[in-house]
């Protein structure tokens, strides 16, 4: 299956000085112009929202997120300030929101460093020490423990193999130690899923989980469900998911924050803004084929479900519908020809009417 890539794209015929005008004026004076805001930012990639903070700064003298956040609120803030950061420190603020003050989001940490490539790895180390003053291992370290803590470490490092080689006799140890690691002996040899999950490169471990299915007529992911348990288990069923389908995996993440009673705002926003413009055509799809629903209906759906009435209060601000719709408006959309032959990118639920339509109403 090829790969279909993210929905935002750049903008053609972009003038950044014109973009900063517009939002200027969208937060200037009594109220917000939210539409306003959504049109412009919503149809521009990273890049190019960068190039808007620079002019907005250069030509009206204050910065743009300092105004964005002011006049925002809620999840459209969240969104709207997620879109306006670089890639690379939207992961570093996710990862240090997860760590920070009482309790640990380990599901965030998990996504983060299971999915993304060792270069982008290397480059959330240098900007979390940039940012915080201290490393990103640090944090770790003082944030969890045991097996847990090692795996993430190592991930953190960076040092997966990025090759494409694959040495048979290799991977027929690897196959055999991680089945005489688990379901081959009493107890789980631990370190030995570590070592081979978070060194190895993809090509490699594809075939390791021929193998190791091969020898113990049982899945890898069977196999750690029923010789793991807790974080442990989580992060490599994570790396094995990865390895396997990432995009799939971002299927999967997005169902569960969106599945029974309330949703999981954070891993939400967190999912659709940071693979916006990397895979998000390709965690769509896979979204229909696990599901047998679009991810456009199943948000729409969870967000007005009777089931969800008990979580009502919480979600009364304008900014919650706001943020749901930005993240609709970004990452679902679709074009459609005019009748004079040009594209307009349009939505099941349209920007003209997304005040009428509450998609967090119950």
């Amino acid at each position: 299956m090829a790969a279909k890539g993210g929905t935002i794209k750049a903008a053609s015929g972009f003038s950044a000085t014109e973009d900063a005008q517009t939002l200027r004026k969208a937060m200037k004076g009594l109220g917000t112009d939210e539409d306003a805001i959504i049109s412009v930012l919503a149809y521009r990639n990273t890049a190019q929202r960068q190039e808007i903070r620079t002019a907005y700064k250069t030509t009206i003298g204050r910065d743009l997120i300092d105004d964005l956040k002011s006049e925002l609120s809620g999840n459209f803030e969240r969104v709207i300030v997620g879109l306006m950061t670089p890639t690379v420190l939207y992961d570093v603020q996710e990862l240090r929101r997860a760590m920070k003050g009482a309790g640990t989001d380990e599901g965030c940490l998990i996504e983060i460093l299971a999915s993304r490539t060792p270069e982008e790895i290397r480059r959330i180390n240098q900007t979390y020490q940039l940012q915080y003053g201290r490393s990103l291992e640090d944090d770790i370290r003082s944030d969890t423990s045991f097996m847990f803590q090692r795996v993430l470490v190592s991930l953190s490092a960076g040092g997966r193999d990025e090759g494409n080689y694959l040495d048979d006799a290799l991977m027929r140890r690897d196959a055999q130690d991680l089945y005489e690691a688990g379901e081959k002996k009493w107890g789980t040899d631990e370190e030995k899923f570590l070592t081979v999950l978070c060194s190895r490169n993809r090509n490699h471990l594809l075939h390791v989980f021929d193998e190791y299915k091969r020898i113990s007529q049982k899945d890898i992911e069977q196999s750690i469900k029923s010789e793991t348990s807790g974080s442990f288990e989580d992060v490599l069923l994570a790396i094995v998911k990865c390895m396997r389908n990432k995009s799939a995996y971002f299927a999967e993440r997005l169902y569960k924050s969106m599945k029974g009673l309330g949703t999981d705002d954070d891993t939400l926003i967190r999912v659709m803004v940071s693979r916006a413009e990397i895979d998000m055509m390709d965690i769509r799809q896979n979204f229909k084929r696990l599901y047998g629903k679009s991810l456009y209906s199943f948000i729409k759906v969870g967000h007005k479900s009777p089931a969800l009435a008990q979580g009502k209060a919480l979600r009364k601000e304008k900014g919650s519908n706001l943020g749901i719709q930005t993240l609709l408006n970004c990452s679902l959309a679709d074009s459609i020809p005019f009748k004079d032959g040009t594209l307009m990118q349009v939505f099941p639920v349209s920007l003209l009417s997304h005040r009428c339509l509450n998609l967090c109403q119950v």
